[in-house]
């Protein structure tokens, strides 16, 4: 693994799941591998679950970890080129990236859309020119349209936490107050209609009408406007608002009842219910099933150091 950003990054799905499995029943059984090696955490946004369980993978492997907040403590980037950096910019990534990658062995970066210009967001301009720049591996915290460090925790999850071989996975539309990327529900649906071509899940998409992904992340995938349908013998349901890819970034006004409570778990076969947190309760997902039996929600949490831990682990195995 040279870099890591995408389900197509993993060869083999069961495989990285199992391997991260192994290093949850073992932390500390590869902290020689990053002795004397340095990661750095780039974040141009917030984040609680990414920045804590990657410094903890990382301090498992036994690698120093540096941090940095480029929304607070760097410079204002400039990302094109061949323009005079004569407004509010004051470092070029070139130079940005190419120094961090000086400092460190393994970089992560985390940087959210704009929701504003659907071009500008999915050509994944300022990963890719840190790819190119820092001279290191690149892992992705969460970029404007995958997240791929969560979706390969849900997957590990629904691994330790399935009652039969190939589960029904169903991916739910949640309300929400403002407008969210399409980040996290592009990627769960990347990596699950790969687990599903591997014979791991059964996946179904569920969404209001306006709130189709693109097709790229969803080949695959069955996809149903009806909730209470598509929730029909599901194990395990995975609750996520998201925006408008068509009309980019647009809210539609849903009438229908789309927040999961126990009155639609009764549909499912028992189903374990899922969000990538953080989750406004009783609008995106009811209070009743995240204080129930029935929520993974902190597990699954907790399974992001795992996640986390096996990326940067065949990261390093890639350095020697």
């Amino acid at each position: 693994m040279k870099n890591f950003f995408s389900v197509a990054d993993v060869k083999n799905l069961k495989a990285i799941v199992d391997e991260a499995l192994t290093l949850k029943a073992n932390p500390f059984g590869n902290e020689d591998l990053g002795k004397h090696k340095t990661i750095g955490l780039v974040f141009l946004n917030p984040s609680l679950r990414t920045r804590l369980s990657t410094q903890k993978a990382a301090m498992n492997l036994g690698m120093q970890v540096i941090v940095m907040n480029m929304d607070k403590d760097g410079w204002a980037l400039e990302t094109r080129d061949g323009v005079i950096m004569n407004g509010t910019t004051v470092e070029h990534i070139r130079e940005a990236a190419a120094v961090m990658g000086e400092y460190c062995d393994i970089l992560g970066l985390r940087s959210f859309p704009s929701l504003k210009d659907k071009e500008a967001d999915y050509t994944e301009d300022l990963f890719n020119k840190f790819v190119k720049f820092a001279g290191v591996p690149v892992v992705s915290l969460e970029s404007a349209t995958r997240h791929p460090l969560q979706s390969l925790t849900d997957l590990i999850t629904i691994t330790e936490h399935k009652k039969k071989d190939k589960p029904k996975v169903v991916l739910a539309w949640a309300p929400h107050v403002k407008a969210l990327p399409q980040a996290v529900p592009n990627s769960f649906a990347e990596w699950m209609c790969k687990a599903q071509e591997e014979g791991l899940v059964d996946f179904t998409i569920a969404h209001p009408v306006g709130y189709e992904l693109s097709e790229e992340f969803t080949e695959g995938a069955n996809i149903s406007n009806k909730l209470d349908e598509a929730l029909a013998d599901a194990d395990f349901v995975y609750v996520k608002n998201w925006s408008s890819f068509r009309e980019y970034g647009a809210v539609y006004p849903v009438s229908e009842d789309w927040m999961m409570n126990n009155e639609k778990l009764k549909l499912t076969n028992d189903a374990k219910v899922m969000h990538c947190l953080p989750v406004r309760r009783d609008l995106e997902l009811s209070s009743e099933i995240l204080d129930g039996p029935n929520s993974l929600v902190i597990k699954e949490a907790g399974n992001r150091v795992w996640a986390a831990q096996v990326v940067l682990k065949r990261l390093l195995e890639g350095l020697k």
